[in-house]
């Protein structure tokens, strides 16, 4: 799958569910007709990149353990068309514009003005601009094409459906769309293009959003592995009777991972790498750790699953202690204060009075062997008690982000327990937490009495009419990733 190449459609029936593509089509024609009105020449490209949905596997990316998204409906497209000077996006939703001064090269003189402090859209366009430049036009002496670009997106911000990765993704394909690079990078390329692009916006991604946004493919949720290398692997989606689908609510509390990075996501990077440095006198990841500790067969390029699951069984009563002061933090890696700093520190700011190292470890570990326990009755045969169980481990999946990654929150909370009530099988927080949106397993014949009783027992619903409801509480199933560049015409 990351070798292919990325795909360049032009039917919308090979990117959304089935049904939804007639709905989205007036979205497509809308843009392209906005397009020609407000900069008088028409789209050459539209480029898409959806949100995603993590089924199971919160926070533990970063750690090199697998995690099982699926992409979503919801996305982000921006249609775009050269210009002869320098490169402006504006955006349907915001009524704003950006303009990218483009003085003569090197790229290291080129001034993008990425703003770390604050959340602005356009900086992760720029962000995607600035990886195309960093790895094209750096050392080639050659200048860019300058780019009309309209921006039109489904994805709610802060709602732990990744916007941010949607908008980086889509960026970075409308800027290789234009200089004609396309052709040069494979999927593969483009999740670690896309990744590194996310980072300069300030936010230390794994590497989840990037690849269900980019890898998947309609109807299948993806089993994502990142150690010894990230391996994408397509999970059919189990079919029974009655049939079921996952249905995602938007707490209504904007989660600003960027903002709150210190206090927040960031500071549970450092918390994982840490732990898992314990001991070991070594920057390294808790994956790593594990097949230390296990003594991994080591030289395959592929993730041997019911060994992991054996070693992660293991391994988990070994982890249980409180939290530590910075002082006694470092004391236990062993490093001085300045190689600790500059180590873990250097790069990224966060604020805690107590590292919980050992909370973090537990939780990456057992969020870890439920990803390989969903991925294994999702692949087993058609049974009721198949959905029980993966509701089961959805619902141990929110506790632990509650209890032990501390990274949920009381709406998020209250929302879960709405949702049991409701009758899903199952139902956690999806994304980085602290807001955002939960997903819930549902029989699908029973997703309107479903909403209908989330809205009625929700209180930030209660003001909402039908047409904004459809915007924070919606059904989905996994739908196709990004695409570089579609034939324009009339949709569909």
């Amino acid at each position: 799958m990351t070798d292919a190449p990325i795909p360049t459609l032009s039917s919308l029936a090979g990117v959304y569910p089935v049904g939804r593509a007639f709905i989205e089509s007036a979205r497509w024609q809308h843009l392209t007709d906005e397009f020609a009105k407000r900069f008088g020449h028409p789209a050459t490209h539209i480029c898409r990149a959806p949100g995603r949905v993590n089924l199971i596997g919160e926070h533990i990316d970063y750690a090199l353990f697998g995690v099982f998204p699926a992409a979503v409906d919801r996305d982000i497209l921006i249609a775009c068309a050269p210009r002869s000077d320098s490169s402006e996006i504006r955006s349907q939703n915001m009524d704003e514009s950006n303009t990218l001064d483009r003085p003569s090269p090197p790229v290291d003189a080129w001034f993008l003005d990425i703003d770390k402090r604050s959340l602005r859209w356009e900086s992760y366009v720029k962000a995607g601009y600035f990886g195309v430049l960093n790895r094209f036009f750096r050392s080639s002496g050659a200048e860019p094409t300058g780019i009309n670009m309209l921006v039109d997106g489904t994805v709610p911000s802060g709602s732990g459906l990744s916007s941010s990765a949607a908008m980086v993704v889509a960026s970075t394909l409308t800027f290789l769309t234009m200089n004609n690079k396309l052709a040069q990078l494979n999927k593969g390329d483009l999740v670690h293009m896309a990744v590194e692009n996310e980072k300069r916006v300030g936010v230390n991604s794994g590497g989840m959003d990037q690849a269900a946004s980019i890898l998947s493919l309609p109807h299948h949720p993806l089993y994502i592995s990142f150690y010894p290398k990230l391996a994408p692997t397509q999970i059919p989606l189990i079919s029974t009777n009655p049939a079921t689908c996952f249905v995602i609510a938007n707490s209504m509390k904007v989660s600003d991972k960027l903002v709150n990075a210190k206090a927040q996501y960031n500071l549970r990077v450092v918390e994982t790498l840490v732990g898992a440095r314990i001991g070991l006198n070594e920057k390294i990841t808790f994956r790593e750790v594990l097949s230390r500790w296990s003594r991994e067969t080591q030289g395959s390029d592929t993730e041997d699953v019911k060994a992991l699951e054996i070693a992660l069984e293991q391994i988990i009563p070994e982890v249980e202690r409180d939290g530590l002061t910075l002082d006694e933090m470092i004391e236990a890696t062993g490093l001085s204060n300045s190689n600790f700093n500059d180590i873990y520190f250097s790069w990224v700011e966060v604020e805690a009075t107590y590292f919980q190292l050992h909370k973090r470890a537990k939780h990456v570990y057992t969020e870890a062997l439920r990803v390989l326990k969903f991925r294994k009755h999702s692949l087993s045969s058609s049974s009721e008690d198949s959905h029980k169980e993966l509701g089961r481990l959805m619902d141990e999946s929110h506790a632990s982000c509650r209890d032990l990654f501390e990274c949920s929150c009381p709406e998020l909370d209250e929302l879960v327990v709405l949702a049991k009530r409701a009758g899903a099988w199952g139902s956690r927080l999806t994304g980085a937490g602290w807001g955002g949106c939960t997903v819930s397993l549902v029989i699908e014949s029973e997703v309107p009495a479903f909403i209908a009783s989330i809205r009625r027992a929700y209180a930030p619903y209660e003001a909402l009419d039908d047409i904004r409801l459809q915007d924070v509480v919606f059904s989905t199933k996994p739908g196709g990733g990004a695409g570089g560049e579609f034939a324009l015409r009339s949709f569909p």
